[in-house]
């Protein structure tokens, strides 16, 4: 059985050459099974809105959505390092309200950090958060709670100018106490850059193999969905082999072959032709 991380260990990580990874994960069933792999974070991220919820992006979900996902997750995963996201709305008010909401999904999501999306602008509520006791992951580059203001899901950094703001953010978030950081859709250069120039450690994903750790969407990687995005792999067609199962199950239904012998309770019951 493997042991949780802890994030000295996760901080001390930096620049070795064991890559720790991280997957997204939402429910008791799917966490139990990233506990018995050799994945050592799982993420609890508001990308739950697209993947659980219905819904078109991230924005919509709630403090409330996360605990309860949160809660579930931890109790399938007690061997596995667990983000807990927050969402939007719950920390780009005031310091104040995000302190709260940080706690609330710390202390009734039981994770082991929350993680925020952005950089410069962040940093007083990290600082604040991270001083309440509680650690923190940033996110900067592509935020997708800010999606709409980057014109979509568009790769970040793409010039000198956007390069240099994202390590800037990178720094500001790391003199503010984060201990991670995720960098979301940049290009590999720019990634390369931001891990050698900090010193706590950068979570990729869509930012090329150079960073410390790496961090996928499950449902991407596992390929549940007809279309996957450019930064993730499909190591998995679970989509077909699900679909699959389904359809062979209403065929074998509709021809009286399931259930069979084998999958029936098969108790004999002498003059059961009688029973009136």
């Amino acid at each position: 059985m493997k042991k949780k991380v802890t994030v000295p260990e996760i901080i001390a990580s930096k620049g070795g050459e064991r890559v720790m990874t991280m997957i997204t994960c939402y429910d008791y069933t799917n966490a139990k099974l990233v506990d018995e792999s050799n994945i050592d974070m799982i993420l609890v991220g508001d990308s739950m809105g697209m993947t659980m919820l219905g819904y078109p992006g991230t924005v919509g979900v709630t403090v409330d959505d996360i605990i309860y996902h949160t809660k579930t997750v931890v109790k399938g995963a007690p061997n596995t390092f667990v983000v807990g996201d927050m969402p939007f709305g719950s920390y780009n008010t005031d310091v104040t309200d995000a302190i709260r909401n940080a706690n609330r999904i710390f202390a009734e999501g039981g994770c082991d950090c929350v993680k925020l999306e952005g950089g410069k602008d962040m940093a007083p509520v990290i600082r604040a958060i991270v001083k309440a006791g509680i650690p923190v992951c940033a996110h900067i580059g592509l935020t997708p709670q800010t999606a709409s203001m980057l014109g979509g899901f568009k790769v970040q950094g793409k010039s000198f100018e956007a390069a240099q703001q994202l390590l800037d953010d990178a720094r500001a978030v790391e003199e503010a106490g984060a201990f991670m950081v995720v960098l979301e859709g940049i290009p590999k250069m720019v990634a390369d850059v931001i891990t050698e120039k900090i010193s706590i450690p950068t979570i990729g994903i869509g930012a090329g193999a150079g960073c410390d750790m790496q961090v996928l969407v499950a449902q991407d990687m596992l390929g549940m969905n007809a279309w996957v995005p450019k930064l993730a792999k499909k190591y998995a067609d679970l989509r077909t082999i699900i679909l699959d199962a389904y359809n062979e199950f209403v065929k074998e239904s509709n021809e009286r072959s399931f259930p069979d012998v084998d999958h029936q309770y098969n108790t004999v019951i002498e003059g059961i032709e009688n029973l009136k």
